[in-house]
């Protein structure tokens, strides 16, 4: 005997497409402000000639529901019939006991279709199987065309490239840039040369640049807010703060590793996962040990904090960052450094409520914002991101670097009143030294006035930019579609 009839799971499939009776009813799921991945999706769910399923990978609220609403409601305004579009949600309990198969068979059952079936199926993770169900769909199925969710990426990824090679391509969904962010609160935009590279700012006089940061001020209180609230779609729309913490330290965090980690990677001891996030949270933004977190968690073995650290970053809760060769002067090696994956996220487990009061707390908050940009700029690209330290002096670091084949870019966070290097700072040298090949250098700092080229003596100039400018410059391309090219 069947644990759900096929009964309970019709009633399921009509509440979650009350479209199919009402076509409209779309309006109230879908949002006006549509992020770049929304765009990359149709194009790939619609092309004519290429026919690829697509799954969104990202971590809990980040939207990734929000643009399949999006996506169904472009497609019903194109002229597909309503009936022709399911969503189901594996997350959901009576729908977590079946199959893909039998979500399908018993959706197709309900009414006579013509033409294109479009399938979206949220936290496909959930379900067993899911990979082989839609290798077996869009191989016997050419009417089909369908989009997934997941918020566990590399799972996703691996079977992807095992099962779905040709067949689906990952998207990954971040939290919102701070450019999305203002996009969505409808925060009137400041007047910018088009299409306007952070690395073309070197060539601005200081009167141009001057020029360009005053245009900012306008946005810095909502930077503000972004850095305390992060990039969720959601709690940005909040007009109380404290309770989007909440949510985010419940529905995120909680869920996240109380459920989602221990459902999916079969973690022995929730406790420590807690603990060990914990602990991530309190040296967020400093190199990584794990014999030294393992004595600091009560001596768990290494093997199992390193297995607990790739479920963390599956999860997409953390970004491991990894040193990286710079030239002739030698990294340390071996050592990652950990990013929170949102800034907020951090502010929210650590219940930090005055995080703008504290210089240490909002360096490390701009950091991590910073590395969080940069990564999700470089995402389709073939760019390699990490962070640089010498091995032979451990207080000399970059905290980002970027490296193409034909670009190697330095960022240093010196998000504080004084932004002051010393000639002897690792970006300095790095700048001085023709071996590194570095092609562009900056110093991410804190007041709008505080920009230009240090006065450094370097082979490559290293360029002052407010964050905020830096930022928004990074968003603004990558919603326009020009990211991978700083």
């Amino acid at each position: 005997m069947a644990i759900v009839s096929n009964e309970q799971v019709i009633k399921v499939l009509r509440q979650y497409n009350p479209w199919w009776r009402i076509p409209y009813a779309i309006k109230e799921e879908s949002k006006p402000q549509k992020r770049l991945v929304y765009f990359e999706a149709v194009k790939m769910l619609k092309h004519k000639s290429i026919r690829r399923f697509v799954v969104l990978s990202g971590v809990r609220r980040v939207g990734k529901t929000t643009i399949m609403y999006q996506i169904m409601d472009h497609l019903i305004e194109e002229g597909v019939d309503p009936k022709n579009i399911l969503y189901a949600t594996f997350d959901n309990p009576i729908l977590k006991l079946i199959n893909v198969e039998s979500v399908l068979s018993l959706y197709e059952s309900l009414y006579p279709l013509e033409g294109t079936r479009y399938i979206f199926f949220d936290e496909v993770q959930y379900t067993d199987d899911w990979e082989l169900w839609m290798k077996v769909i869009y191989d016997s199925r050419k009417d089909i065309r369908l989009l997934a969710t997941g918020s566990a990426s590399p799972i996703l990824e691996k079977c992807s490239a095992d099962s779905g090679t040709g067949r689906w391509s990952v998207l990954k969904v971040p939290t919102m840039s701070f450019y999305e962010y203002c996009k969505l609160l409808q925060i009137e935009e400041p007047i910018l040369p088009e299409n306007l590279r952070p690395t073309e700012l070197v060539k601005m006089s200081n009167a141009e640049l001057g020029d360009l940061m005053d245009r900012f001020y306008p946005l810095q209180n909502h930077f503000n807010r972004y850095l305390t609230i992060g990039g969720f779609p959601e709690l940005v729309l909040t007009d109380d703060d404290m309770y989007a913490q909440r949510i985010l330290r419940e529905d995120v965090v909680d869920k996240v590793i109380k459920r989602d980690v221990l459902t999916l990677f079969n973690i022995r001891s929730p406790l420590l996962m807690e603990r060990l996030f914990l602990y991530l949270c309190m040296n967020s933004t400093e190199i990584f040990n794990a014999s030294t977190a393992s004595k600091e968690l009560e001596n768990t073995s290494v093997s199992t904090i390193d297995s607990y650290i790739r479920a963390l970053e599956m999860s997409n809760l953390i970004y491991p960052a990894k040193p990286m060769d710079v030239g002739s002067k030698g990294s340390l090696k071996g050592r990652p450094k950990i990013f929170i994956a949102d800034a907020a996220i951090r502010n929210a487990v650590l219940m930090i409520d005055d995080v703008l009061s504290d210089e240490r707390e909002l360096g490390v908050i701009v950091e991590t914002t910073v590395y969080k940009h940069i990564i999700s700029f470089y995402e389709s690209s073939t760019a390699q991101v990490g962070y640089f330290r010498k091995a032979k002096d451990n207080q000399k670091e970059v905290d980002v670097v970027v490296e193409l084949p034909r670009e190697k870019i330095l960022c240093e966070v010196k998000y504080r009143n004084n932004s002051h290097i010393s000639a002897t700072d690792a970006i300095v040298e790095l700048c001085k030294d023709e071996v590194s090949k570095v092609t562009s250098a900056f110093l991410i700092t804190k007041q709008l006035d505080n920009f230009g080229i240090t006065k450094h003596d370097t082979v490559v100039p290293i360029l002052r930019v407010p964050a905020i400018a830096f930022l928004y410059l990074l968003g603004k391309l990558e919603a326009a579609g020009q990211n991978g090219k700083m």
